[in-house]
């Protein structure tokens, strides 16, 4: 039964990320009959929206819209790939770029928690490396109660987050980027198209998980 049960929460918060992976994966082959890279693509629909001030930029940091620099920051594979994943991504994080010109307010209300996520997450790294320490705290009087809570304040504030997220994806993938994508990408790509846009907004749920998984972790060890 603990087995199953193990087996069963490993299948909830790995899946996603997993299935998300595996998408992009499979799209990632390079297309000769594309006519131009993800960042082509991103840098012509920024120009054709009439987006100014808004630039395509190479990261590492993984493929976003930045809407304090105003910059679609894509990750090398897919700002100079041609294939069917590079050129969705690029679309949809354009997608973002044309929910902040609008003034998308869900957009701009997650710009604003996300930097209190990654606040959070600090506190939550904080917490693991000064795990010696509060085992020590949670021994005396009220200081479990005082570690739980700061426990679910840093990652129960990201795992909110991260879901508050998802409708700004959904919006930034179907409302946006797909409509755009007919007019680029072959009719018979659409189906893959769609599967990179669902994946695009995958990760994210992926990453609440795996905060919900942090802070069932922690739970579990302060109450031994």
């Amino acid at each position: 039964m603990i087995v199953l049960l193990i087996a069963f929460l490993l299948a909830i918060f790995v899946l996603p990320n997993v299935w998300a992976k595996w998408v992009l994966a499979r799209h990632a082959r390079g297309r000769d009959d594309y006519p131009g890279t993800g960042a082509e693509l991103a840098d012509h629909l920024l120009r054709r929206l009439g987006i100014e001030g808004v630039k395509v930029e190479m990261t590492e940091q993984g493929d976003h819209y930045d809407p304090e620099a105003r910059r679609v920051r894509l990750s090398r594979e897919h700002y100079e790939g041609r294939s069917l994943t590079a050129v969705t991504v690029a679309a949809h994080e354009v997608g973002h770029a044309i929910q902040h010109h609008e003034g998308y307010a869900p957009l701009i209300a997650r710009s604003r928690m996300v930097g209190v996520a990654q606040r959070a997450e600090k506190i939550g790294a904080l917490l693991m490396m000064a795990a010696p320490f509060l085992f020590i705290l949670t021994r005396l009087p009220g200081g479990l109660a005082m570690v739980i809570a700061m426990a679910v304040i840093s990652f129960g504030t990201a795992a909110l987050v991260h879901l508050v997220t998802l409708p700004v994806e959904f919006d930034a993938s179907f409302n946006r980027a797909l409509p755009l994508l007919r007019e680029y990408v072959p009719p018979y790509d659409m189906p893959g198209a769609r599967h990179v846009l669902t994946a695009c907004a995958f990760t994210y749920v992926a990453a609440s998980l795996a905060s919900v998984l942090n802070l069932g972790r922690w739970l579990v060890i302060l109450r031994r």
